[in-house]
């Protein structure tokens, strides 16, 4: 057999520190290595080449702080459907170990990782990627190609990676959230780590037709997951234990993979892009700040943030908040949710009440319980709002409004009522671009704001529900709850963040939690979006969900 050389070179993927904050899961990547015979997968059989790999060794830093060396096969940009629309996308990569800290390892059997890197439902490619972790390249033709304000560097993209974006990320740093890469933590792990790519938004062809709007992006997820299901046996690990991850939009595509597993109304889509014949159910769902439930977002938002003053200082137009706020608490009541833990039925008028005793004031008990005396004794001096009794912090939900500070977002925060002039700014209308058609970039999503712009007589667009159906993980739960579904959840948000409102995470775990699912779900006190605060938890959920003994 011929070897190529392939130069040295070191790859730095570390996660940024921020003051108070230590790096988590830095890499230092090395290559070196054995072209194996091949390629990737034939589109049009859609099987695994098993040789097509390229032998990589990587150091990971775990959550813990320990370096671990790592030696790994990887290979890169599989085609995962017969008939792409845009193969750059429509692709995924596959790390799998061999060796950790230079004893062999067996990874046949082990869970996978599938960490898809999608921020601000944009495009997502992996092709580009030199290893692990490398994936979540943006593209298209957004003027600016960043990534959203309102997706974090995410679960799957190192902070130091410009082409997640940074605004959000900062506001998390700024608050003390970590953010991490999980595809290196899992390889160090002993797990099989796929990074599929997906076609977003800002995708359009020579036409001037947009190629990549819902539900593009989480059709290809689907597709990716019956790839590696079709190829049971011949792709390393096991395809009956896949976990998926995501941050912001991706989190929302996570959690929608997660809850439409098998759901037929996916079927049309992914047999118009030649997806494998075999199942898109997953076993489990790890979803970070989700932005999702998107045609009821706006109400939310101001249930939530509808108090809090802009960053400029100005207050949104009230008439408008009151009237969003009514249309969640008829959308609320309307689903009929428990609360976790037995606190009965959630309405608007008692959501407070439930975040405050079921995740706030535990996050911040969490918090200030980790904190050294001296460091708990001057937090709590600059934070006088909270009151505590040296084992629990308690507070109203007003004084913990006032404590977050300015709202990201205006009013409506999610389906705009008048659409950007200005191109320059990739993530201004993200939501009202990710339901555009044809040449279309903008259409309204909801009535109200289609009517404020367009007139009381306006009417959606006829494709529109569909659309909504196909992009929202409550249709697959509370509408129509899907026997397919994922069993276990992970789901994570930041209590500042404003990105999205904090009833959104908290309605997807209580709607999981009353189907009778695994459910873990919690906020990280005072993180703003894109905050991943107990990655090495995770890594260990998946080992004990999966029931899998980790390297």
């Amino acid at each position: 057999m011929k070897h190529r050389a392939v130069k040295r070179r070191s790859v730095v993927l570390g996660i940024g520190a921020t003051a108070g904050v230590a790096a988590v899961g830095g890499i230092a990547l090395t290559a070196q290595a054995e072209n194996k015979k091949g390629g990737s997968a034939a589109s049009g059989a859609l099987v695994f080449a098993p040789d097509a790999y390229t032998t990589l060794t990587t150091t990971v830093t775990d959550a813990a702080g320990t370096e671990h060396e790592v030696t790994y096969r990887f290979w890169k940009a599989i085609t995962y459907v017969s008939k792409p629309v845009d193969e750059a996308y429509q692709s995924l990569n596959i790390s799998v170990p061999v060796k950790i800290d230079g004893k062999t390892v067996d990874a046949t059997g082990a869970p996978i990782l599938f960490a898809n890197s999608v921020g601000g439902y944009m495009p997502s490619s992996v092709a580009e990627a030199t290893g692990v972790g490398g994936g979540g390249t943006g593209g298209g033709t957004a003027p600016s190609g960043a990534a959203s304000a309102s997706a974090a560097p995410s679960a799957t993209a190192s902070s130091a990676d410009s082409s997640t974006g940074t605004e959000s990320g900062s506001a998390a740093q700024q608050a003390g959230g970590k953010m991490v890469s999980l595809p290196p933590l899992g390889l160090a792990a002993g797990y099989v780590v796929v990074e599929p790519g997906a076609r977003g938004r800002t995708l359009k062809n020579s036409a001037g037709e947009y190629y990549g709007t819902a539900p593009a992006a989480i059709v290809d997820l689907k597709a990716a997951v019956r790839y590696l299901r079709a190829n049971k046996g011949r792709v390393p690990g096991d395809t009956d234990r896949i976990f998926s991850t995501g941050t912001s939009a991706g989190g929302a595509l996570s959690a929608l993979l997660g809850a439409s597993g098998d759901s037929p109304i996916y079927d049309k889509y992914l047999k118009e892009i030649g997806a494998a014949d075999a199942s898109d159910a997953i076993f489990a769902t790890g979803a970070w700040c989700p932005i999702t439930d998107l045609e009821h977002a706006d109400g939310a938002y101001e249930w939530n943030w509808g108090t809090n003053k802009l960053s400029t200082g100005a207050q949104v137009d009230q008439t408008v908040s009151k009237e969003l706020k009514s249309q969640f608490a008829e959308y609320q009541a309307g689903l009929k949710l428990r609360g976790r833990g037995g606190f009965g039925t959630l309405t608007a008028r008692n959501y407070d009440e439930y975040l405050l005793k079921t995740y706030l004031q535990p996050s911040a008990t969490t918090y200030l319980a980790a904190l050294s005396a001296a460091d708990r004794e001057t937090y709590l001096a600059k934070n006088t709002f909270i009151s505590w009794d040296g084992k629990n912090a308690t507070f109203t939900w007003a004084d913990f409004l006032t404590h977050v500070g300015a709202r990201k977002k205006d009013a409506p925060a999610f389906d705009l009522f008048t659409f950007p002039t200005d191109s320059s700014d990739a993530m201004a209308g993200d939501i009202n671009n990710e339901f555009g058609q044809g040449t279309e970039q903008y259409r309204h999503f909801t009535l109200y704001s289609l009517r404020e712009d367009k007139g009381s007589s306006a009417r959606l667009a006829s494709d529109i529900p569909e659309k909504l159906r196909l992009m929202n993980p409550m249709h697959h739960l509370v509408d129509q709850p899907n026997a397919g579904r994922t069993k276990h959840w992970w789901i994570r948000l930041g209590s500042s963040d404003s990105d999205t409102a904090l009833t959104v995470s908290a309605n997807l775990a209580a709607a999981a939690d009353q189907l009778g699912d695994d459910v873990s779900h919690l906020y990280y006190w005072d993180a703003g979006h894109g905050a991943n605060e107990d990655a090495g938890d995770f890594i260990e959920w998946i080992a004990k969900t999966a029931g899998h003994k980790s390297a």
